[in-house]
């Protein structure tokens, strides 16, 4: 619907359901209005229409959905020889600065990364003729509106405004009466569809005790036709702590969340996107426009903050007329606000079922064979897993995430991600063994001689004498304090123990030699 009104230039705001295909709704408009040098050589263009700098800029709230739009694109526009290029965040400047001097036609990045090179001028966006703001209710609540305005103020004011969102609350209304021209409001929705969500997702609600929920989750995935599946998490600690124990109990998963390197998230998707990892947990950084094909179940481990981010959960799966099955868990204290969603979203669950692990409803439900347990049988697990997956460097830009992809930070734990990115035990070189030395007064036991001859004592005596042990944990030697004379302020020395006479047969004793005090001299 959206293509004809695209192609003509005006503004546009689209609107439908998530997983509809939005991205080429927009896209293909573009890679048709770009003009590249097939065009100039074709005659369809002049020289001068002919442009090194990006001629159209999508600005997207998310690092996945950027890389998952600009793939997209890539594909759409290999027939014409469309450069597309991705800015994000969480890589390094360099290789993004030498694509923009090469050439590029149409640029995908999000807000923090495109202000920056903008800002150091190394991005000019002058010429730019399409701007499209996808998933804008997304950026509005991550606070990047202010960012968005200032990105809108360096492009032509004569250009074709595009916005695309699944829900269009009145702030991006707001948005677009500020910064569009006359735009067609187009809303994609079947004759028969009245709901606020896709027909082809089953959902299923139930009331979950929090110990009780990674059991049941551990049941859910070995349901009949289960392909892969999605869980999200509401706090990144969570999705960390929910894939390990996924991990250790037989099932592929991979983890996606803020605290993980953009190598280490990337990683994840890729794996979860070519099958070898069939459980990808995250949080709602997954949630925006990610398409990946044969998701039939996403589960809410958590109950989302409103209507508009469960709606974007279940928009994972039953995409392009696929079918899936959405499963949320609500915690007791989480009932209030799940009421709010289910009216706010007209659906049929006010008061969720109590449900455990071993309730009967829960395999009939979600067909789940009977005497199923927590933990995966060994002949099932057939998932290659993220170790089959190569970490690629992308030249990260340090901070908490990149010292986590590079081995996993100070004091925090190691997902499964991060733990396919450190090296094995077998390949780490040996330590080499600790040498203890006896020393005296910083000397080793080879400089004996040094040390008695600076004391004034024999060098066998130095050998005798006591040492310190240079090893860790052993308690520092306390010195002996010589007494000073009150009257002359000098130190005095102790006087010398009376020598015990020899016995017969014993061994002569050793003399030493001991220092002259004042008043002996």
């Amino acid at each position: 619907m959206t293509l004809p009104v695209a192609l003509t230039g005006h503004d546009v705001i689209g609107q439908a359901k998530t997983g509809t295909g939005k991205t080429l709704g927009f896209g293909l408009p573009l890679i048709e209005r770009v003009v590249v040098r097939a065009d100039v050589d074709a005659g369809r263009a002049t020289e001068d229409q002919l442009s090194d700098g990006p001629q159209a800029l999508i600005v997207v709230p998310t690092r996945e959905l950027c890389t998952q739009v600009t793939n997209d694109l890539q594909t759409a526009g290999k027939v014409r020889d469309v450069r597309v290029l991705a800015i994000y965040g969480g890589r390094a400047y360099e290789p993004q600065v030498e694509a923009l001097k090469k050439g590029v036609d149409i640029i995908v990045g999000t807000p923090g990364r495109l202000l920056d090179l903008a800002g150091q001028r190394k991005l000019d966006l002058s010429k730019v003729k399409a701007l499209v703001l996808d998933e804008a209710d997304e950026m509005l609540d991550l606070g990047f509106l202010p960012d968005v305005e200032k990105i809108i103020t360096m492009l032509p004011a004569k250009r074709q405004t595009l916005l695309f969102s699944a829900t269009m609350p009145g702030q991006v209304i707001s948005l677009a009466r500020r910064y569009m021209s006359q735009p067609t409001h187009i809303r994609a929705a079947a004759p028969d569809d009245t709901g606020h969500t896709v027909a082809n997702t089953t959902q299923h609600i139930f009331r979950a005790h929090s110990l009780d929920k990674v059991e049941m989750v551990a049941r859910i995935l070995q349901a009949e036709g289960r392909g892969l599946a999605m869980i999200f998490c509401r706090t990144k600690r969570t999705a960390a702590d929910v894939a390990d124990q996924l991990t250790q109990r037989g099932f592929a998963a991979g983890a996606v969340h803020g605290d993980l390197g953009q190598g280490a998230r990337e990683q994840a998707l890729r794996a979860f996107r070519a099958g070898k990892v069939d459980v990808l947990v995250c949080t709602d950084v997954a949630a925006r426009g990610i398409d990946v094909e044969g998701v039939t179940h996403v589960i809410n481990y958590q109950c989302t903050e409103d209507e508009k981010t469960y709606l974007h959960r279940i928009g994972r799966t039953g995409r392009a007329g696929a079918f899936g099955t959405a499963v949320t868990l609500v915690d007791w204290d989480d009932i209030p606000r799940w009421q709010l969603i289910n009216k706010a979203l007209d659906l049929k669950f006010p008061d969720p079922e109590e449900t455990y692990s071993t309730s009967p409803h829960l395999y009939e439900l979600l067909k789940i064979a009977p005497g199923t347990t927590g933990v995966l049988p060994r002949s099932e697990r057939t998932r290659a897993g993220l170790k089959a997956e190569e970490i690629e460097d992308l030249g990260e830009t340090g901070g908490r995430g990149s010292r986590s992809a590079a081995g996993g930070g100070r004091g925090r734990r190691t997902g499964p991600a991060e733990a396919a990115v450190e090296a094995p035990a077998a390949e780490r070189p040996a330590r080499a063994p600790r040498e203890r030395r006896r020393t005296r007064g910083g000397a080793t036991a080879d400089g004996a001689a040094v040390v008695a001859e600076a004391e004034g004592i024999t060098a066998e005596a130095a050998e005798a004498a006591p040492v310190e042990a240079a090893t860790e944990g052993d308690a520092p030697r306390r010195r002996r304090r010589r007494p000073r004379s009150a009257a002359a302020g000098t130190e005095t020395a102790p006087a010398p123990a009376p020598a015990a006479e020899a016995t017969e047969g014993a061994a002569p004793r050793k003399r030493t030699r001991t220092r002259r005090t004042s008043d002996e001299s």
